[in-house]
């Protein structure tokens, strides 16, 4: 009852708006901008399709660009962490997609350093991961896989720096947790995936029966 008084007052002061548009709307994304999101989406499962890969499957929902690209960038680097809830509410919406998430023992979420944690103030891939977790009422885990070094940002190197600079920065812990289970790992963005396949590599450890990755979109 406290819980739902609190977001009750909440939702009265800062009310709940389209991560698109920023029209007020309790479902997070309104509807002439969830028409806008359909036509722009992939909804993609993709098999492992590079050796080197330590994950099984790629799931996506948009590609890298225009509208996406600049609704990616604005929940992540200009204070707009309220746009999760217009991700998950539209990944939802898919009825593949929606099947497919529920095959899952373990949410977890590409972790940030602490100090991004308090540069940025939130991890945008843990918030669309607890969303998505509560929903689907699978556990989400932050706990096990750690990022113990701040590195310069992805964005901001060439393919063949990303992958050393990714490299060396993630830990295990209470890797029993995760033994034989199914794993979605989730992210924001793929591009050249190498955070991904690092993070991927680390989880193996824990002997998981698979790794699938969830991202908002892939290059």
């Amino acid at each position: 009852m406290i819980k739902k008084f609190l977001k009750a007052m909440i939702n009265m002061i800062f009310p709940p708006v389209c991560g698109v548009c920023g029209k007020i709307d309790n479902k997070g994304i309104c509807n002439k901008c969830f028409l806008k999101l359909m036509a722009l989406a992939e909804n993609r499962i993709m098999d492992q399709w590079e050796t080197e890969k330590n994950f099984h499957q790629l799931i996506y929902i948009f590609k890298y660009e225009g509208m996406i690209r600049k609704i990616i960038l604005d929940y992540k680097f200009n204070e707009k962490s309220y746009i999760y809830e217009t991700f998950v509410n539209f990944i939802l919406k898919d009825e593949k997609i929606f099947e497919k998430l529920q095959t899952y023992d373990t949410i977890i979420p590409v972790p940030i350093s602490k100090t991004r944690m308090k540069e940025r103030g939130y991890n945008q891939s843990f918030l669309i991961a607890k969303a998505l977790g509560n929903k689907l009422n699978i556990h989400i885990e932050k706990n096990c896989l750690i990022k113990t070094k701040n590195v310069i940002e992805q964005s901001k190197l060439n393919r063949e720096e990303r992958k050393q600079n990714i490299q060396n920065v993630y830990e295990l812990k209470n890797k029993q947790i995760l033994n034989n289970r199914k794993i979605l790992l989730i992210d924001d963005i793929y591009t050249t995936g190498n955070t991904i396949n690092e993070c991927s590599k680390i989880l193996k450890q824990a002997n998981p029966k698979r790794i699938d990755v969830l991202v908002l979109a892939k290059d």
